[in-house]
């Protein structure tokens, strides 16, 4: 179990032993942007869900807090997420921070789950309490940028209205066994703009409260390993 560790606004940290790592997929309030994102996918040769929303379990040690993702073509991409972190069962012990679901575009036409288990869940090293933002959770904004020729480009926006909520989650992972100590859920993502290159040099995805003018954020770079020698 990797723990990851996660500095609060009060300047206390949290460190989380990672025991289940869950990637939540189609997870749109708004079925036309469920099916934008299922069309985004399918122009890339992956075929659609069976059921609505997905939940892919990934291996723990896949969720990371790194400044460079090591990948092994160039078809690979981020997806802006928010993540919920269990580091406890009391309202005080979830937290949310800002999340990128690293994919390889190439795999993901053979499955959604292998594509999503070849690269890292990459997470922000910074964290809110839930309970702090719960009353007004669909006003966060989430922003995923690409860094194309030196330059950072905004690839998505929007806000956490789009998405299935914390609290849904929540529930999803007690009715299932799974809301304990060391479980992290990735939120799914919000339709990327079709005229950007989601192929990149690097990612990153910033979650802002406009009610207290805080966000956190991530970033890093994509690095492409040396081919095989085989």
């Amino acid at each position: 179990m990797l723990p990851l560790t996660f500095d609060l606004p009060d300047g206390q940290q949290r460190t989380v032993p990672v025991r289940t790592l869950l990637n939540a997929g189609y997870a749109g309030r708004s079925q036309a942007d469920v099916s934008a994102h299922i069309a985004e996918l399918a122009e890339l040769g992956v075929p659609g869900p069976t059921r609505i929303p997905c939940v892919y379990p990934l291996a723990p040690y896949l969720a990371m807090q790194v400044d460079e993702v090591p990948v092994q073509h160039e078809r690979t991409s981020g997806e802006a997420e928010w993540a919920l972190v269990v580091a406890g069962t009391e309202p005080g012990d979830l937290l949310l921070t800002a999340a990128c679901d690293h994919t390889d575009r190439l795999l993901e036409q053979h499955g959604v789950g292998w594509s999503k288990q070849a690269a890292p869940d990459v997470l922000a090293r910074t964290a809110w309490r839930l309970v702090d933002v719960a009353d007004h959770i669909d006003e966060l904004t989430l922003t995923g940028s690409v860094l194309i020729d030196g330059e950072s480009t905004l690839i998505q926006q929007g806000t956490l209205a789009e998405l299935l909520t914390p609290q849904y989650w929540i529930e999803d992972l007690r009715s299932r066994g799974l809301f304990e100590l060391g479980t992290v859920l990735m939120s799914g993502t919000i339709p990327m703009r079709p005229e950007v290159d989601q192929f990149s040099a690097g990612w990153s995805v910033e979650l802002a409260d406009p009610r207290t003018g805080q966000s956190i954020s991530l970033s890093y770079a994509v690095r492409q390993i040396p081919p095989p020698v085989a």
